[in-house]
């Protein structure tokens, strides 16, 4: 049975990414509206009331903006780490007892059909974490708001089918560009966001013979281009003698709109 993957929305703006299989169907993160969120799924032939669970990485508006309303709307249960519930408790608004779901990095969850692994990541919020998504023989992990690369996030993204890896930033246009000084320190910090050449240099280092598709993801709107952020880390790859369009298919996350869905 085949895992469906496709990025709803993608970037500094807003993340929502939906996956799945016939029995099981999550979002990770709601950052955007509900009825952008239900736009996006009705493109998938996707109805709002489907989602089995909504899985927030970190408490960040970008993260969570549409997360309490749908889940209001659909009676859909939210997953948080403990420190990330108590950060974006008061943002999300009411949500039912039994919609208030905790996870804990590197314990499985078991939802359905699908099994669920968070991790910790390191990126200025509470208690953040990317996602390992594991069913029907396959693995999808969901790797973005990263300050660094550390051991736990490249043993995590090893064997992945599918992975959705931030390439937030191009380190030149940040240090030219329009941001205020402070704010370029926290995103170039080991707790801010991973740039192009570092997006590629970990894709080097995890690649194997099982990951298929990689979508750079969590641009950011003021310091990288789309194309920019795809050549750099080719070139990246490329000096690793890991050739895009033959050893791995790569492709860019949408911000404003539905990637292409990608089943496996």
């Amino acid at each position: 049975m085949a895992m469906e993957f496709c990025t709803l929305v993608s970037g500094s703006s807003g993340n929502c990414t939906y996956m799945g299989t016939k029995h099981t169907k999550i979002l990770v993160d709601v950052g955007v509206s509900g009825k952008k969120i239900e736009s996006g799924l009705a493109e998938l032939s996707v109805q709002g009331s489907e989602i089995d669970g909504i899985f927030i990485t970190h408490e960040h508006l970008d993260h969570i903006k549409g997360a309490g309303v749908f889940s209001r709307r659909y009676n859909v249960p939210i997953y948080a780490t403990f420190d990330t519930w108590r950060a974006m408790e008061d943002t999300l608004g009411k949500i039912a007892p039994d919609n208030r779901r905790y996870v804990y990095p590197e314990e499985n969850c078991i939802l359905n059909d699908l099994c669920i692994q968070p991790f910790s990541i390191p990126h200025d919020a509470a208690e953040p974490v990317g996602f390992s998504v594991f069913g029907a023989g396959r693995k999808i992990t969901v790797a973005t708001d990263l300050g660094c690369v550390t051991d736990t996030i490249k043993e995590h993204i090893a064997d992945s089918q599918i992975l959705l890896l931030e390439a937030n930033h191009d380190v030149d246009m940040l240090k030219n560009g329009p941001y205020p000084w402070h704010l370029k320190q926290r995103v170039l910090s080991d707790v801010g966001h991973l740039s192009n050449m570092n997006a590629g240099g970990l894709l080097a280092e995890v690649m194997s013979g099982k990951m298929e598709h990689v979508l750079l993801g969590h641009l950011s709107a003021e310091n990288n281009e789309p194309a920019l952020a795809y050549h750099t880390v080719e070139r990246v790859l490329a000096c690793s003698k890991i050739q895009v369009g033959k050893h791995i298919h790569m492709e860019m996350a949408n911000r404003n709109f539905n990637g292409r869905k990608i089943e496996i």
